[in-house]
């Protein structure tokens, strides 16, 4: 049994992987990434996709050690091809980055056959991992009162400054980042992040504005970040 997992490259001075323990060493990388995948989940937007990817990632990994085995130059191929992937994918937020290369981590570890070692990283991390979602750690304070705001106003409307007694009556602060001009020309569309005052006068800032802005589309949203998120 053991000869037909054996590399035809392998000789007598090379240490070979036993079944039981390759085996092993999936079964406990798989279920560092089950586990993890599920902390994941908690209280989070994921998609499908993204919690598989999470649960076998770290078998993935595990492998690729284990295959590795101390050669260099392997080493260095596989590190270039995950290099391959990484610039082949599409940017994610800054949890799920780091979600992957605990998973990652854990994988490493588990290859290296240190599976006690693997399953206690997994179970801390991920047990952290829920203990600063339980207390919004991070959470940006009053985070309803950051505001995008998207004023539509005529061609012939000085936009500058125009609205600018009304936001320092209703905001804290408030800053021109973009402006976009619509309808063939005949229009501008400006976006402003704001910070409201005091969020139930929030229809009253709008009213407002459309009287300054004769009446056109005014659209207020959540302010996430203003560039990609990371």
């Amino acid at each position: 049994m053991e000869q037909l997992f054996r590399g035809i490259f392998d000789t007598d001075l090379t240490r070979v992987i036993s079944v039981t323990d390759f085996l092993l060493c999936m079964a406990v990388s798989l279920a560092v990434g089950l586990l993890m995948a599920l902390a994941y989940t908690f209280r989070s937007r994921y998609t499908k996709s993204f919690v598989v990817t999470l649960a076998l990632l770290p078998a993935v990994v595990c492998v690729v050690i284990m295959m590795v085995n101390g050669n260099v130059g392997t080493g260095v191929a596989v590190a270039g091809a995950f290099s391959l992937v990484r610039f082949r994918s599409v940017p994610g937020t800054a949890k799920e980055i780091c979600t992957l290369f605990l998973a990652m981590g854990a994988g490493l570890i588990a290859g290296m056959g240190y599976l006690a070692f693997a399953v206690l990283f997994a179970a801390v991390m991920s047990a952290v991992f829920l203990l600063y979602h339980l207390f919004s750690f991070g959470a940006k304070k009053n985070g309803d009162a950051y505001k995008i705001l998207k004023i539509t106003v005529p061609e012939d409307l000085d936009y500058a400054g125009a609205f600018d007694d009304i936001f320092e009556k209703y905001t804290r602060s408030y800053e021109l980042y973009r402006v976009k001009s619509t309808n063939l020309g005949s229009m501008f569309k400006l976006t402003y992040a704001v910070t409201l005052r005091d969020v139930a006068k929030e229809k009253e800032m709008i009213d407002q504005l459309r009287c300054r802005n004769g009446n056109l589309e005014i659209a207020l949203a959540k302010q996430e970040t203003l560039g990609a998120e990371l």
